[in-house]
This record gives structure tokens, C-alpha cells and sequence, in this order.
């Protein structure tokens, strides 16, 4: 039994899931509003929520695209009671995440979120070049117009943010000069690209993608900002071997099988930005007729 852990409505997953029934393999799909009890049936563990069941021993494999799995614990009245009943249940929920982790699987739930600072730190030491990056809390030692800002969490959704709206954060160039201190933020050396390469990383093989999009000034700073009217061009991309091994290693240093790396190319150096294990790929997929969905099938 394949065990998936994915959002409602994730097209990646239902790609994925496409295959997964065309080779009558048997899934679990776990969302992310899901909660599971802990019980014992037969002397095994035996998870359930409200839509899904199953037996800890009957998963062979693990795909862990988004959320988690997530318990539902019981609480007590007597406070002593409760302590202990808490630590009682962390215990048994630690031991079900750590045996799926010892599953065949598709990245793990413990490093599905990584740490940009620690991600940029391992990059350089796998030899890849990364721009010059600092963290400040004001903005005296930054340069106007070279200098770009980002979340240090990667990409952000927030949601309501005000009445009722959404919110999202993007790569934004520093303009001006702010006359206050702030909360401690993300500065990086602003590069003139190119273009930018996503690369879709999976056990061992890269999957590149370039994104033409230094000439529209809606996506110059982040690709994200699509533009819905004129879309960028993106066309099948090649690493030269010597970065994939880069990228490789530094796979390896994350504990990651499964990711989506960005990379700007300036001139004849390609700048690491980020790697987001449970990022979008399937554009990749679809502009470049990578057959991603069925290879994520077939491993698992």
C-alpha cells in the first residue's frame, strides 16, 4: 500500500495519482485537514480519521508532497493526568512517523520544511556559487537598487491578510531607504540574469527547465508574478554534469531525494538560489514533456 500525504486539489498529486490507478497500484491519499487516533488491532498498530484507516505494517512506500500526518489526542480533566497522557502519546506518534520514514519514500516529513540560511550554507560548500547574502534589521549598510529581499522561509501564502484578500510574498528590489528599524530580514545581492532555471531533482537525476523571464519587467525580479496575458517562454534545459553533481551533493547534505532547485544564469556562472522540497514541478513536466509523473509512480 502507497501512503500520500498531499493538499486537496494539488495537480501534482493527481497527475501522479493518474498513474499510480493506470498501474492498479493501491494509495492512501492523506490531506492535510486530516486527523488520525492511534489504536491496536490484531496486536498492530492500526491509524484512522474520519476518511482514511490503515495498518502501520501494510505501507510499503511513502510519498510525503504536502502537509502531514497529523494526530488527534485525547485530554483530561486532571492536569497531572493530562501531562502524562501527552507525553504517553507523543511517544506512540513519534514511533508511527519514525517507522514511515524507514519506508521506501519520497522525502520525509521531518525535512519536508528546510532552513534557507543552513540550505545556502550547505550550497557553497557543494561548490555551487550563491549570491552575495546578509541578514539586517535595517536598511543603512544596504544598497539601493542592487539589493534584493526575500522571505527567509521561503515562499509565503498569507492568508486573510485584510478583508477577506490573500497575500503572497515576493523577491522585491530594494528601492529606498527605510528610516526605522525592522524585525531581522533577508538582503541578497541583486544578479542580472539571463534567464532562470528550475530544475525538478529526483533520486539522483536533474530535470531542468529555463524560464525566459528577464524581459518583462512583471516577472524581471521573480518569475512568480505571472504574467497570464504574455507568459514567459520556457524550453528544456541542460546542466552541464559537473552541476548536477553539485546539485547532488548538496541533495545529499539535505537529506532530500525529491526538490525543486532554482538557479539564475549570469553570463557563464549559474547562482543557487533555493530548493524547496515539496516545490512545483509540474510546469516542468508540462512545458518540457518530462515524464515526471509516471517516474514518481513507477518508484512508488
Amino acid at each position: 500500500m502507497i501512503l500520500i500525504f498531499s493538499d486537496n486539489n494539488d495537480r501534482t498529486t493527481i497527475e501522479v495519482i493518474r498513474w499510480l490507478a493506470s498501474m492498479n497500484k493501491h494509495f492512501i491519499l492523506v490531506n492535510d485537514d486530516e486527523f488520525f487516533e492511534i489504536h491496536l488491532r490484531e496486536k498492530k498498530f492500526f491509524l484512522q480519521s474520519q476518511k482514511n484507516s490503515f495498518f502501520l505494517d501494510d505501507i510499503k512506500s511513502v510519498w510525503h508532497r504536502r502537509g502531514g500526518l497529523y494526530f488527534k489526542r485525547l485530554h483530561y480533566n486532571n492536569d497531572s493526568i493530562n501531562i502524562y497522557m501527552n507525553e504517553t502519546q507523543h511517544w506512540l506518534e513519534d514511533y508511527v512517523l519514525k517507522t514511515l520514514e524507514t519506508k521506501k519514500h519520497i522525502n520525509k516529513q521531518s525535512n519536508s520544511h528546510v532552513n534557507k540560511l543552513l540550505v545556502l550554507e550547505y550550497a557553497q560548500k557543494a561548490g555551487l556559487d550563491v549570491p552575495e547574502y546578509f541578514l539586517a534589521d535595517h536598511t543603512d549598510e544596504v544598497l539601493l537598487n542592487t539589493t534584493i529581499t526575500k522571505s527567509i522561509t521561503g515562499n509565503v501564502i498569507l492568508d486573510n491578510l485584510s478583508d477577506n484578500q490573500d497575500g503572497i510574498m515576493y523577491t522585491t528590489v530594494i528601492e529606498e531607504a527605510e528610516k526605522e528599524g525592522f524585525f531581522t530580514s533577508f538582503f541578497q545581492e541583486k544578479i542580472e540574469k539571463d534567464f532562470e532555471i528550475r530544475t525538478f531533482y529526483f533520486e539522483g537525476e536533474c530535470f531542468s527547465m529555463a524560464i525566459f523571464s528577464q524581459n518583462d519587467e512583471q516577472t524581471k525580479t521573480d518569475f512568480r508574478k505571472y504574467n497570464n496575458e504574455k507568459p514567459n517562454r520556457n524550453i528544456r534545459y541542460k546542466l552541464s554534469g559537473e552541476m548536477e553533481i553539485k546539485i547532488h551533493e548538496l541533495m545529499k547534505m539535505l537529506d532530500l531525494n525529491c526538490g525543486s532547485l532554482d538557479f539564475i544564469k549570469s553570463g557563464n556562472i549559474y547562482y543557487f538560489l533555493e530548493v524547496n522540497p515539496v516545490g512545483q514541478f509540474a510546469n516542468v513536466a508540462y512545458h518540457c514533456n518530462y515524464p515526471l509523473f509516471k517516474k514518481i509512480a513507477d518508484y512508488l
